[in-house]
């Protein structure tokens, strides 16, 4: 089963990420040393990321740039106080939606979190600890690292997959207008190609109108369907058949002569489709159902 690190306390993902008090002991250590020179990395990595493209969309005013450097050097801080709480957590999940909500990649992010690893161990470095200190400091170093990353990159993720499943469910939305032209019926124009991915969601949104709306006749106009093969003929006649289980009659309007001529050499049998012409047909036939009529009405001279 699959960790959500949502669900995760903070003693767990210390633990996951093999953290030991030890560990957070030694970083306080290493932070004595950096922390002085924390502004001398705020130049450095300023200069390092104004080349970059990406950031050069994001940090578009001295104002912005000069928030997100204070914001930054403000997170080391806190890295090297090395108090890992609930708070901590948080900070690091407001990291990873705020990456998210500005579109910096997570490429991007990777990239300046090496870029400072070796900033503050290395370049900024002092000397101070002994080599088998420094080592400990630059082992616990690197875990607290691997830690902020996994949650801001797990925060990152699931804001964008969230935000790629609204983008997709108001295509599908779009591309399935299931509309009520009337009481009882509905009708859903389908253009273009009916692949199984398509034709599932198809499925889904016509039931779900059916169910919402109560309706007695559904009306699928083909007409913009450039092409129907086998499996265009078969996934219409499931949406038929699940829609008739539902105590709704489906009507398939536009089929074009080419497209019945088709159907019948793929050796399909149409009379499991309640099929017309034309739309105009279809709506006549509709009305019929439902025991209504249209009635012209006589303009006067």
């Amino acid at each position: 089963m699959q960790t959500d690190i949502r669900d995760m306390t903070v003693d767990g993902l210390l633990q996951m990420h093999d953290l030991v008090p030890d560990d957070l002991a030694a970083v306080r250590k290493l932070g004595a040393c950096v922390l002085p020179r924390l502004n001398e990395y705020g130049e450095i990595f300023y200069r390092w990321i104004a080349d970059l493209p990406e950031y050069q969309v994001v940090f578009t005013s001295p104002e912005i740039t000069a928030h997100a450097r204070a914001e930054q050097l403000q997170y080391w801080r806190r890295t090297f106080a090395a108090e890992v709480d609930d708070r901590y957590v948080a900070e690091r999940r407001h990291v990873g939606a705020t990456h998210a909500r500005i579109g910096l990649s997570l490429p991007s992010y990777f990239a300046a979190m090496n870029y400072s690893f070796v900033l503050l161990t290395k370049t900024l470095y002092d000397g101070q600890l002994g080599n088998d200190e420094y080592l400990v400091a630059l082992q616990a170093f690197t875990k607290l690292m691997h830690f902020d990353i996994t949650i801001v990159a797990d925060t990152y993720s699931r804001l964008i997959n969230e935000r790629i499943a609204k983008q997709s469910q108001a295509l599908l939305e779009m591309s399935t207008p299931v509309t009520q032209i009337w009481e009882d019926i509905l009708m859903l124009p389908v253009v273009g190609i009916i692949d199984s991915r398509r034709a599932q969601d198809l499925m889904l949104a016509v039931l779900k109108r059916i169910s919402q709306t109560r309706a007695k006749v559904f009306i699928m106009d083909i007409s913009g369907v450039a092409v129907v093969d086998s499996g265009v003929a078969n996934h219409l006649i499931k949406i038929t058949k699940s829609t008739g289980l539902m105590g709704c009659t489906s009507l398939v309007s536009g089929i074009s002569p080419e497209i019945a001529q088709t159907m019948v050499n793929l050796g399909f049998d149409v009379s499991q489709i309640s099929t017309t012409a034309t739309l105009h047909d279809a709506l006549e036939h509709a009305f019929r159902l439902i025991g209504r009529s249209v009635t012209d009405i006589q303009r006067p001279a």
